[in-house]
């Protein structure tokens, strides 16, 4: 059973903590293994063709969702600080095919988007599986903060599925 719990903290601070009925090693994984995160990434009814994960400390991730009508959505960002398994820092930034950051204009988002954001999760041990809680700072409040949160909140129920298949 998941349990789905907003915080706000800040306007520019969109927290989600969710519980997982898994081992925290398997959420962890779920995060770190490119083979595990295309099987959950992005908002319901997207696809991720593709995921890219040089974990270290410096090591880039590019990934790519896919919506429905066929449209990738790139991302990429930075490694900051990795602790298996109980935190997991990086930038996140919107990019192109070939990893280069792009400004979200140009995916037709708002000129207000920063170029780049900071996304801490933590995995804690809980009595029924794993604690995973998300701060991703830096989105503009409004419709984009909103956005943000219900596309990772569709992202963390497909992870919660894939965690049992």
């Amino acid at each position: 059973m998941e349990h789905n719990h907003d915080t706000e903290t800040s306007a520019e601070v969109l927290v989600i903590e969710r519980i997982f009925d898994a081992p925290r090693e398997l959420v962890w994984k779920a995060w770190t293994d490119p083979e595990h995160l295309v099987k959950w990434w992005g908002p319901k009814n997207f696809t991720a063709p593709v995921a890219k994960i040089d974990l270290r400390v410096g090591g880039k991730y590019l990934y790519c969702m896919r919506s429905p009508e066929g449209q990738d959505f790139w991302s990429t960002g930075t490694y900051r600080e990795i602790v298996p398994p109980e935190r997991l820092v990086c930038t996140d930034s919107f990019a192109d095919a070939d990893g280069n950051v792009v400004p979200a204009s140009h995916y037709g988002m708002g000129d207000d988007f920063p170029l780049e954001l900071q996304v801490t999760i933590t995995f804690e041990e809980h009595e029924r599986g794993t604690r995973m809680t998300l701060n991703h700072v830096g989105i503009p409040a409004g419709q984009m903060r909103d956005m943000t949160g219900a596309g990772w909140n569709q992202s963390f129920d497909k992870l919660a599925e894939s965690l049992h298949h």
